[in-house]
């Protein structure tokens, strides 16, 4: 078994986007909870969701965007798929500022039970670069083929298997 898959994943399966799920699930779960916050929804327990969602967003941001510079790394310097990777990268790393911002400015507002307007603004702001960033990784993957073996004809088993396939490694070039 080769060392890179620990941060790379196996052939087939990579590691980047499943973290990408629980890092885009967390700042949407955010976003939804400053806005219930915001309209009286649930004022002080949207607030408190918010705050400690945008925390956890931050530390899931540290594993997700590691392992995505790491396959960033691997793309050909400057080809069609270098730069939608690296505006994907940009746009990711805009939106975790501004969620940044947003928990430290917000920090007051939350031990207050309430989503003050300048983090709600932060919020969204942030979330508009994460919807941004999100479409540009499928780009990533869906029109160039990033990391995708293509591999249509091949049986559920070996296709969930979580065991590398020496073949699949060499379709991928891992």
């Amino acid at each position: 078994m080769k060392l890179s898959y620990l941060w790379k994943g196996l052939p087939g399966h990579p590691i980047h986007p499943p973290l990408t799920d629980v890092t885009i699930g967390t700042y949407t779960a955010a976003t939804v909870m400053a806005l219930a916050s915001v309209v009286g929804v649930a004022n002080r327990a949207a607030a408190h969701g918010w705050w400690l969602a945008l925390v956890i967003g931050l530390i899931s941001t540290g594993l997700t965007a590691t392992t995505g510079f790491l396959d960033w790394l691997t793309i050909e310097w400057r080809s069609p798929l270098w730069w939608t990777a690296t505006w994907h990268m940009c746009s990711m790393l805009t939106a975790t500022v501004f969620f940044l911002l947003a928990t430290l400015i917000g920090h007051d507002g939350y031990t207050r039970g309430a989503v003050e307007g300048g983090p709600f603004v932060l919020t969204l702001v942030g979330f508009g670069f994460l919807a941004l960033g999100g479409w540009l990784g499928g780009a990533v993957v869906f029109v160039h083929g990033m990391r995708v073996l293509s591999l249509v004809e091949e049986p559920t088993e070996r296709a969930v298997a979580p065991a590398p396939h020496p073949e699949k490694e060499e379709a991928e070039g891992a």
